[in-house]
């Protein structure tokens, strides 16, 4: 048997507009679905927390536990984090009272100092190098909190800025159209730039959910939380069961 074969499988995908686009509608999913079992289900930030915690355990596990890369496990694992994040956030910022200022710079650090730690554990964050136990966990401990921090950062940019939800998705549209030309037509570091869009576009879903559910008198559309949650969950379906997707190549 060579040696390759018995290295750790990549279970993250190729990183395509696919990925992005899965991304984020799983993120949106993640806004509207929180939403629901928090406020329109009545259970409360906290309880509903500790709900998608036991799903993400669950997700997380499972994903870990494969021998291979699974679509469908990855993706669940996905929306369990931005469920628990939208959750997590929104009883960070309201029920304790630190605020969306507060709570973003606190979910920055925890998400800089985890890619930190990470970095000078393995040698890199890159996706590719994302095989083995020890690179799983920092990977979605890296993820929740980037989860967690796009929500905050969404309802800041929303709410607190007084952007609205048009404005909201204005600017994390053009900060991701910043990303993308600066992977496109510059030098900079493509994992970097990775890790930049990838925390973009969760506050991109959490202002897109917002939007779909919130009322009309507060700028949104007044959608159905639970029917808004589960278009995107359909949409996400599809686009796994459709369009293939590959691991990521393993770094060498």
């Amino acid at each position: 048997m060579r040696a390759d074969e018995t290295a750790p499988s990549v279970k993250v995908p190729e990183v395509t507009l696919l990925f992005w686009l899965i991304k984020i509608a799983a993120t949106t999913l993640g806004e509207t679905a929180g939403d629901a079992v928090s406020m329109s289900m009545g259970l409360g930030y906290l309880t509903a927390t500790a709900l998608f915690t036991v799903l993400l355990v669950g997700a997380v596990g499972a994903q870990v536990r494969a021998r291979h890369f699974s679509p469908w496990l990855y993706w669940l694992a996905i929306i369990a984090t931005t469920t628990l994040g939208t959750t997590l956030a929104d009883f960070a910022d309201r029920s304790l009272g630190i605020g969306y200022p507060g709570g973003s710079l606190l979910l920055l650090s925890l998400l800089l100092a985890s890619l930190f730690a990470w970095h000078r554990t393995l040698g890199t964050v890159a996706i590719d190098s994302v095989q083995g136990g020890r690179a799983e966990v920092f990977y979605w401990v890296t993820i929740l909190f980037s989860q967690t921090l796009g929500t905050a950062l969404g309802d800041w940019t929303a709410d607190s800025a007084g952007l609205g939800y048009s404005g909201g998705i204005a600017v994390f549209v053009v900060l991701l159209a910043a990303v993308w030309a600066a992977y496109r037509w510059t030098k900079l570091s493509h994992t970097l730039l990775f890790w930049a869009a990838f925390v973009l576009t969760r506050p991109l879903g959490a202002v897109v959910g917002d939007f779909l559910d919130k009322p009309h008198a507060q700028g949104g559309l007044d959608l159905s939380r639970f029917g808004a949650s589960g278009a995107l969950l359909l949409f996400i379906l599809i686009c796994i069961a459709v369009f293939p997707q590959r691991a990521a190549r393993a770094a060498h």
